[in-house]
């Protein structure tokens, strides 16, 4: 698992299942415990913070599968669509 341990417990990277189609490519969800560590690891992924969903109603990263493959092998735990949102949801209602 993609974790810090800084004092707060685990933070914990996730990227779901959704894979939505656009572009011809299929998309996911990239969402984390903590805001901090969701961008820095989106930062590792080469993601800029701009492409942050700041107005959604739940904070995440797109991503293409490709970086959803490379997030898993960094260590990002695959979730289902339904948990991505519940967790990330939480974030933003901290």
């Amino acid at each position: 698992m993609a974790a810090s341990g800084a004092g707060e417990g685990c933070n914990v990277i996730y990227v779901d299942d959704a894979g939505l189609m656009k572009h011809d490519r299929a998309w996911f969800h990239l969402v984390a415990d903590s805001l901090d560590e969701l961008h820095r690891f989106a930062a590792t992924l080469g993601l800029p913070e701009r492409a942050f969903h700041r107005g959604a109603r739940h904070p995440h990263y797109d991503v293409p599968d490709d970086l959803r493959q490379r997030a898993i092998s960094l260590g990002a735990m695959p979730i289902s669509t339904r948990d991505a949102v519940r967790i990330s949801r939480k974030l933003r209602d901290r």
